[in-house]
This record gives structure tokens, C-alpha cells and sequence, in this order.
């Protein structure tokens, strides 16, 4: 579906894991690599975008990846919308990813849009949690919505998807974000990163949506961890101005070098 003018056209990405070194591994594949694919496949595909939507573990539990971010998301000029992950420090990504190109958390109204960005982080943790302090920027930022349509992002998966292990490590206090959004009619789609893979449902009439990682894939509907060979991804939303959505999931094969070695170990 070709984008009407006053759509909102997002690239969203997440999970790329980069550190200082250009030549990391993550599971068999080499991050920065593999992120700098997706990222030539998504500007020469999409030349006509608004704003990127970065969902979480930019970097591998260190800072210094951030100026890879910084460098690479920065390159397409567009506003970069980003949330941390587990793997994230909030802190430096707030003073590694400046304004005004870059906006790590809170929400921005883009078009017929508000784009809520929220950190689920718990320090030390694979799970996620939405601190009191959130839940209550949340509602705000719902009550405060007017007439625009809402689109909220975080990292951690706040319905379950079907892997017991990834279950084990989603948003645990799901209920009590999901009782905020309940009592918006404003709240439109709901997107997050963490699972490296991806989905699509609803509920309640809300889209709810998780993209794969920029670097290596996990197995769906694993009881315990495993790795997955589909290539990276990343997704495409059309944020229409009556409040629908168009999107899909577009996947970008690695070279030989980087493809994905199932036999890679770690978490």
C-alpha cells in the first residue's frame, strides 16, 4: 500500500548489540557487520522515511558501542527515536546519542502520531519492568494524546510469546502496563525488540508487533534457548493518518562469512 502524504513512515531496529570492537561476535555473527547490511538494504529500499524507531540493546553491555550507534543511525539525517534494553546503560545513552537527532525515551508527536518510548530496564537483569515513575509517564502521556493515535515502543515483550525460556524474561509487570493502555482508545500498536524474531497479533483491537535483530535470531516457540538461521530484519510501519498501520517484516542474507553458526554459544 503506497504511503499517502500525511502518513507516518518509521523504519524500526533493534537489537544490533555493538560494542567498541568492529569485529564482535553475538551467536556466530558479527554485529556490526551484519547491522551495516540491514542498514544499506533499509536506505536503499526506503528513500522516503521520517524517522528511525530503535527498540533496545544497542549496544553489548558497553557504552563505547554507542558512537557506532551514533555514526551509522545518524548517517540517514532522520530524527532517531530510542529506548534501552537489558544490555543497555539509559545513562550513556542519553550522553552518546544527542539532541536533536536523537531522542532516547520519553514520547514525540510526529504527524496524526504520538510515539510513547518507554524503559523497561531492570539494573543487572534479563527481565523487564515498568517502574512506578513510568507507569505514570505512560498514562500521561495517553491522557494528554488529544486526537492523535498512539504508537508504544519498548524492549521487553509484554504478552507472551509462546518460548518458555524467552517467556521467562518478559515484561513482568505486563498486567499493570496493560491496564494503563486499556483505558486509552487512543493506543493504536504496541512495538518491542528482545525476542530476536518476529510477530504479529493483536489484542483488543492493538496491533502487537516485535521485529528480529539486526545480528542473530532466536528460535521461536523454543522452550529453551536456541538459535534460529533466518537472516536479520527489520521492520517497516506506514502509520496511517486514520489510525490503521501498514507493515512488514523485511529480512536482509549475510554474506557467507557472517552467516549465523548454530553451533555459536553465549547469552
Amino acid at each position: 500500500m503506497a504511503a499517502m502524504s500525511n502518513d507516518l513512515r518509521l523504519l524500526q531496529f533493534s537489537d544490533p548489540h555493538l560494542s567498541a570492537r568492529a569485529d564482535a561476535v553475538l551467536r556466530g555473527v558479527a554485529t556490526r557487520p551484519a547491522l551495516e547490511a540491514v542498514l544499506r538494504h533499509a536506505r536503499a529500499q526506503h528513500t522516503h522515511v521520517d524517522a528511525l524507531l530503535l527498540t533496545g540493546d544497542l549496544v553489548n553491555d558497553d557504552a563505547a558501542g554507542y558512537a557506532g550507534i551514533r555514526e551509522l543511525f545518524g548517517a540517514f539525517g532522520k530524527p532517531v527515536l530510542c529506548l534501552p534494553g537489558n544490555h543497555d546503560e539509559p545513562e550513556a545513552m542519553k550522553r552518546e546519542l544527542p539532541a536533536p537527532l536523537f531522542q532516547v525515551g520519553g514520547h514525540t508527536d510526529m504527524g496524526a502520531w504520538r510515539i510513547v518510548m518507554l524503559d523497561t530496564c531492570v539494573p543487572g537483569k534479563a527481565h523487564g519492568r515498568l517502574s512506578g515513575t513510568e507507569l505514570q509517564r505512560l498514562a500521561a502521556a495517553l491522557d494528554s494524546a488529544g486526537n492523535r493515535h498512539v504508537l508504544i515502543g519498548l524492549h521487553h515483550h509484554p504478552v507472551r510469546q509462546g518460548s518458555r525460556w524467552l517467556d521467562s524474561v518478559y515484561l513482568q509487570n505486563a498486567d499493570e502496563f496493560l491496564a494503563v493502555t486499556d483505558r486509552s482508545s487512543a493506543v493504536r500498536a504496541m512495538v518491542w525488540g528482545h525476542v530476536h524474531q518476529q510477530f504479529d497479533s493483536r489484542r483488543k483491537g492493538v496491533r502487537l508487533l516485535s521485529v528480529p535483530s539486526t545480528c542473530a535470531q532466536f528460535l521461536p516457540h523454543a522452550d529453551q534457548f536456541a538459535l534460529d538461521p533466518s537472516p536479520p530484519g527489520y521492520r517497516r510501519l506506514t502509520l496511517c493518518e486514520d489510525g490503521s498501520i501498514d507493515t512488514e517484516v523485511i529480512r536482509v542474507p549475510l554474506q557467507v562469512g557472517q552467516a549465523l553458526n548454530q553451533r555459536a554459544a553465549g547469552s
